[in-house]
């Protein structure tokens, strides 16, 4: 468990690596010149290829930030080496992704914003799909909170985490759970991650769950991906149960949608994702859920009005 635990932290901080080195504008510098202006182009090397980019109209300042950002292309590529040494070490091995995965994954990244945005609104986030857009391109936003923003930003953080190539090819499990609550709820819970030891109350209902026990989380997880149902119905078991055990301190909806998603986007069969329209309709339904109430219904909604397949 504790070598799952390790990779499942190297992927993440493997991922974030290579995000930040994407964005970085690096690489040997190239001045080009007609008779009214200069721009700048760099060439850099890309999973073997070389490239070319342009990069703006030359100034200084320009000029300066990719000799900087060259220096911290190298630290970063260091670093990812030097994960990559210690994913070997733990004896793990990267696969190739099927046909069928890569277009789930592409499926997911076009559906990114509106998938987070329904996201964001279910979880009570005062947004727009114009805003939400925007804070997940980093543009700015002035009608909204810094909590809210936070919020979008680390629902970004965790679906790009688990859209990483090494992330679709681990296994869908309590260690990822963990990781994605940890993601979701980054910069508002020190146990952000970690399983909840003190008791919650849920609007809406009398009913509350029970203080969740690690052993028993991890024995009824896995009893719900060894059982015979299809992948769908799998999902949706584990959906309606993250959300009902309340697992963590905050952010339960958001970490079950997530991990759930992980799952189907592994095993090329779409997506879950609750509309904007509905969710107060799936609300009543989560508390009636809650007490033990109207279980088919919330499992014929999800999958009739939630579940995206790829044709």
């Amino acid at each position: 468990m504790e070598d799952k635990n390790e990779i499942m932290a190297l992927l993440q901080e493997k991922q974030l690596l290579e995000q930040e080195l994407k964005n970085l504008n690096y690489g040997a510098v190239e001045i080009r010149e007609n008779k009214y202006n200069k721009y700048i182009y760099v060439h850099y090397r890309e999973d073997g290829l070389s490239l070319t980019k342009y990069v703006g109209e030359y100034s200084e300042e320009l000029y300066n930030l990719i000799l900087n950002n060259s220096i911290k292309a190298k630290e970063l590529k260091k670093k990812i080496k030097d994960i990559n040494k210690k994913l070997k070490e733990l004896n793990y091995v990267e696969e190739e992704l099927g046909p069928k995965v890569q277009l789930n994954i592409d499926f997911a990244k076009r559906h990114l914003a509106d998938t987070i945005y329904k996201q964001a609104v279910l979880e009570g986030v005062a947004t727009t799909f114009a805003d939400t857009e925007s804070i997940i391109e980093g543009g700015k936003v002035n009608n909204m909170t810094s909590e809210d923003v936070m919020k979008i930003v680390n629902l970004k953080h965790a679906w790009e985490f688990i859209l990483n190539k090494n992330v679709v090819l681990s296994e869908t499990n309590f260690a990822l759970l963990c990781e994605i609550n940890r993601l979701v709820e980054e910069g508002f819970y020190y146990t952000a991650g970690k399983i909840r030891n003190v008791p919650v109350t849920i609007g809406g209902t009398k009913w509350t769950p029970e203080i969740p026990i690690e052993s028993v989380i991890k024995e009824e997880l896995e009893e719900i991906f060894k059982s015979k149902k299809s992948d769908v119905d799998k999902t949706i078991e584990l959906l309606l149960y993250i959300m009902k055990k309340q697992i963590f301190i905050d952010g339960n909806k958001r970490t079950a949608i997530i991990f759930i998603n992980h799952y189907l986007i592994s095993h090329g069969k779409g997506l879950i994702v609750v509309p904007s329209e509905k969710t107060e309709y799936f609300k009543n339904l989560l508390i009636s859920y809650y007490e033990g109430k109207r279980s088919n219904d919330i499992k014929k909604f999800i999958k009739e009005e939630c579940y995206l397949k790829i044709k």
